[in-house]
């Protein structure tokens, strides 16, 4: 579950109370409609100078119970609920179906009171109501309807819809009806029996490969992907084509919020997220619920972009308690606050404390005994590791084995360390202490009954200091955007199918493994670039200009997720991979460890050459940076 937004939540407010003035003034008309229905028989039978005051007296007597069962019906058969804008046939039986109900119970209620009305009365009552009820709630698509008529073409926003089908005709019909300020031209679509055919009107003109050509040829001012049911990958290949054409792109959902909201209003700009082009990985709630129900579960790092998301979605289901330990105060209360309003009733304890102080951690861990650990402190930043290598070795590889050595000795059922690709063949000092964090993991799940496994992901998408949330501040500045090498790329994916993955590896752990996620292919970082400059409605290389900066310090071009000798498992999740665990001497492996920690704490200078001689696939590119 990701965090809830607050204009989200404003924006909600302001649709109940548009929805209760609605049903205010429907009420209104109704209440209108009954009274002209009670009185309108008697001008016809009698004549508006001629009516009998006989029945004047007794419909004025009972109007108000007339009011209330009109209104009783009209509720009971959700006719407030619509939207009534996009009314149709079925709609008027629905308002059918309601004046009869209520005309059958004035006539009953009427006849046991003793109530004598001339016979002419119900059937006429019946009549005006049914006009009444209908043309109430059909003048608001009448008018606007009338409304786009009389408008200025010149002065809509012209609209090229991709998809030819059933969401871009309600589409077309809604924006017709509902929007004046926007007008389908025409559609785009890649079954080529289509071409030539309309959907209301509005041409289908040809393929996606069409599509810039046409925008210039029906002067097309925005772009929408209509095609609720296309996979990321086709989405991603669609936007790259729009892309290249000046109007704005925008993307319909795959599934609208509810089922009376508007089609229209749930379309928005595109976002990096479409750019991945993937299918996102998720997770069983049920089975997470079930795994953390009775459990206290450790998120370290927990206010960071990855152990945030993972609290969240932890508390979502319920744990016995929640502890959230982190040693920068600030983003953990903002945590702390957003998760007491969304989930009061889970027994959450923010925890500051640095994973490097063992005698800090086992207090915490005698005092809560934790059930279940999810490892996400480090240090993370590359080329800030490569002037600070001791710093890395003791948060990470310090850190790591002092929650791995407790969850030891207070019977930790399970931990899992967040990994990452860098660890595979490192050639910087974060990707070296992550990999020798695995090893930790993988040598302790030999000894111990407590199943240690780790979780090996790319880049992810908009966390703290990520390269898109860098390149956007670059652009929103006006450029340039700096790009460390032409041809570099890397693996991405979003914050929530990282901690997905984090929590599946959870689930389906048995001890030793490495969980590594078929994450597609990597995007070309230069690429990248350019469809975020594209998406902010700029040229790359005219309005915001690509600079070419060079490697930064322990910078590979291409990163990878699995060293060949791993081997690849299957899991039941085919987007899901086990590396096989690297046999090694684990005794040589602790005596190696421990004195690697011991001069990363006397800040030793020459530190990447012992990280070398306990990670042998670590490569040595900036000895020239100082420690």
């Amino acid at each position: 579950m990701s965090n809830v937004n607050p204009d989200a939540e404003k924006m909600q407010g302001t649709n109940k109370r548009k929805k209760y003035i609605r049903i205010a003034c429907f009420a209104i008309a109704d209440v209108i409609t009954v009274i002209i229905s009670i009185f309108m028989p008697m001008v016809w039978r009698f004549g508006l100078f001629n009516i009998d005051y006989q029945y004047v007296e007794l419909a004025k007597t009972w109007l108000v119970v007339d009011i209330l069962i009109a209104l009783s019906v009209i509720a009971v058969n959700k006719l407030y609920n619509r939207v009534w804008a996009f009314a149709s046939i079925e709609e008027m039986i629905d308002c059918f179906k309601a004046s009869i109900i209520i005309e059958a119970i004035y006539i009953i209620y009427k006849t046991i009171f003793g109530i004598r009305m001339f016979r002419s009365f119900y059937p006429f009552n019946w009549m005006i109501l049914l006009i009444l009820l209908c043309a109430s709630r059909a003048a608001i698509r009448f008018v606007r309807r009338l409304r786009n008529r009389f408008l200025k073409n010149d002065n809509r926003r012209r609209l090229m819809i991709i998809g030819g089908g059933a969401a871009a005709s309600i589409l077309i019909k809604e924006m017709r009806e509902s929007y004046g300020n926007s007008k389908a031209v025409c559609i785009i679509d890649d079954n080529r029996a289509k071409k030539g055919k309309l959907i209301h009107n509005v041409p289908i003109v040809g393929m996606r490969d069409t599509i810039p050509a046409n925008v210039l040829k029906y002067a097309i001012d925005e772009i929408i992907i209509a095609i609720p049911s296309a996979k990321p990958s086709e989405i991603r290949d669609i936007i790259q084509i729009c892309q290249e054409t000046k109007a704005k792109v925008k993307i319909m959902p795959a599934i609208a919020d509810t089922l009376t909201s508007s089609i229209y209003r749930t379309i928005r700009d595109i976002s990096y997220e479409d750019l991945l082009g993937r299918e996102p990985v998720l997770i069983a709630n049920r089975e997470l619920k079930d795994f953390v129900k009775d459990k206290t579960v450790l998120v370290t790092g927990g206010g960071g972009s990855i152990g945030s998301e993972l609290s969240r979605q932890i508390a979502a289901n319920k744990p016995k308690k929640l502890l959230i330990l982190d040693i920068y105060e600030n983003t953990t209360y903002e945590l702390e606050r957003e998760l007491d309003k969304y989930y009061p009733e889970v027994d959450k304890v923010v925890l500051i404390a640095s994973v490097r102080d063992y005698d800090r951690l086992e207090s915490i861990f005698s005092e809560y005994k934790p059930d279940i650990i999810y490892h996400a402190a480090a240090h993370k930043h590359v080329p800030l590791m490569e002037y600070s290598p001791n710093e890395a070795i003791k948060n990470n590889c310090k850190g790591t084995l002092n929650i791995v050595k407790l969850a030891d000795i207070y019977g930790v059922k399970r931990m899992v360390l967040i990994s990452t690709d860098k660890a595979v063949r490192p050639t910087n000092v974060m990707g070296a202490s992550k990999r020798i964090c695995e090893m930790i993991v993988q040598s302790y799940n030999k000894k111990s009954d407590t199943e240690y496994v780790a979780v090996r992901f790319g880049n992810v998408l908009g966390s703290n200091g990520s390269v898109i949330p860098f390149f956007l501040k670059q652009i929103e500045m006006g450029g340039p955007v700096t790009l460390t090498h032409r041809e570099i790329t890397r693996f991405f994916m979003t914050i929530p199918e990282a901690v997905s993955l984090v929590l599946e590896a959870g689930l389906m752990a048995k001890g030793g493994e490495i969980f590594i996620l078929d994450m597609g292919e990597p995007v070309k970082i230069y690429d990248l670039a350019c469809n975020l400059i594209k998406m902010k409605g700029y040229e790359p290389g005219k309005d915001i200009q690509i600079d070419i900066v060079g490697l930064r310090p322990g910078e590979k071009l291409y990163e990878e997720l699995l060293m060949d000798e791993e081997g690849l498992k299957e899991t039941e999740n085919k987007l899901i991979h086990i590396g096989k665990p690297i046999e090694l001497n684990e005794e040589e492996f602790f005596r190696k460890l421990d004195r690697l920690i011991e001069l990363a704490k006397e800040d030793d200078r020459d530190i990447r050459k012992e990280i070398k001689l306990i990670c042998p696939t670590y490569k040595i590119q900036n000895e020239q940076v100082k420690a």
